[in-house]
């Protein structure tokens, strides 16, 4: 079995020149780390990564809790997270926590318990004063989605009332006055924040909110689905409808044609996210931009920055979303 000491002979190099290859945790210059690399791979050596923890206190991994694995949202959140690290020689463990307080509680504790160097949270059950304790006890994490007060530089999130506000005004500005609206749960901060940023364009347009029919959906398919039929039971002379994710669009959309509505002609359709999926629907969705992979991108120079001492530029820690029109909502008739 190769060892450091060979593949620092090979290559011509001193002992610590191979360690800062391997750890990538202090600069070199690539033709010396070409050099190294060819030496290692000639010879086939592996670091210890368990010998480079002990050796360094540092497990070059991060941990990541998202409340969900599955769909288009996270699944982008989790790409561009482990792409950016794995460039900068790091791993990364993720666990769910599924929007419920215990398993996020549990999820942290289990990532804790694998020495990860720092976590990125995207959590929305357990407290404020839980993550403030978190921050006491000297714990490296930063926060997606989640704004809390005294954490604020550790906070990356999205302007989710301007986004419910964008998706409105693009309804009311085709002439919509009847605007049904699908949330997500609105004990979660980003559903509550987009229905404001919803009723906040109505006022605008001097619309009273109670015009506005209401559903509170669960951000799933089958969510936006049911919906929608209420919305169009309540009240059938509905001319548009906003829901607050792309998934509960996909849902309240194929319900609306099995009830007879043909999209956009008698129905338009405003989403939010912006996931993959949404220009391949037919009409294509008109939505809300949420730059979840730049986010999550921020995510990781927040670790980078802070816990690996690494040189990068400042931190932005609230972003902008935007209007993405296409073709599922149109002028009102």
């Amino acid at each position: 079995m190769a060892t450091i000491y060979e593949v620092s002979k090979l290559a011509g190099v001193s002992l610590a020149t191979v360690s800062r290859v391997i750890n990538n945790n202090t600069p070199v210059r690539e033709a010396t780390r070409i050099k190294v690399l060819e030496a290692m791979d000639k010879l086939g050596y592996h670091p210890n990564s368990v010998a480079q923890s002990l050796a360094s206190s540092r497990s070059n991994s991060i941990g990541i809790v998202v409340s969900e694995l599955n769909g288009p949202f996270f699944g982008t959140l989790l790409s561009d997270i482990e792409t950016a690290f794995r460039k900068a020689g790091k791993h990364v463990i993720i666990a769910a926590g599924h929007s419920d307080e215990k398993l996020e509680k549990e999820s942290i504790s289990f990532l804790q318990s694998r020495n990860c160097d720092a976590l990125i949270l995207h959590v929305e059950a357990v407290s404020d004063d839980y993550l403030t304790e978190l921050a006491d006890k000297d714990v490296p994490f930063v926060l997606l989605n989640r704004f809390v007060p005294s954490l604020y530089q550790r906070c990356i999130t999205l302007n989710n009332q301007h986004g419910g506000y964008l998706a409105t005004q693009h309804l009311l500005q085709l002439g919509h006055t009847n605007i049904g609206y699908i949330s997500g749960p609105m004990w979660k901060h980003d559903a509550e924040q987009r229905y404001n940023g919803h009723l906040r364009a109505l006022a605008e347009f001097a619309i009273n909110s109670s015009q506005s029919v209401f559903y509170e959906g669960d951000y799933h398919e089958k969510g936006g689905a049911d919906g929608m039929t209420q919305l169009l039971n309540t009240d059938p002379q509905i001319t548009a409808v906003v829901c607050a994710n792309d998934e509960m669009a996909a849902g309240a959309m194929t319900a609306a044609r099995e009830l007879g509505r043909s999209l956009p002609e008698q129905l338009s359709v405003v989403g939010f996210d912006n996931v993959n999926f949404s220009h391949y629907m037919c009409p294509k969705l008109t939505t809300v931009d949420y730059p979840i992979g730049g986010m999550g991108q921020m995510a990781s120079r927040w670790v980078l920055k802070n816990v690996y001492q690494q040189k990068l530029g400042d931190i932005q820690n609230v972003f902008e979303p935007r209007l993405i029109q296409r073709d599922s909502a149109a002028a009102a008739k």
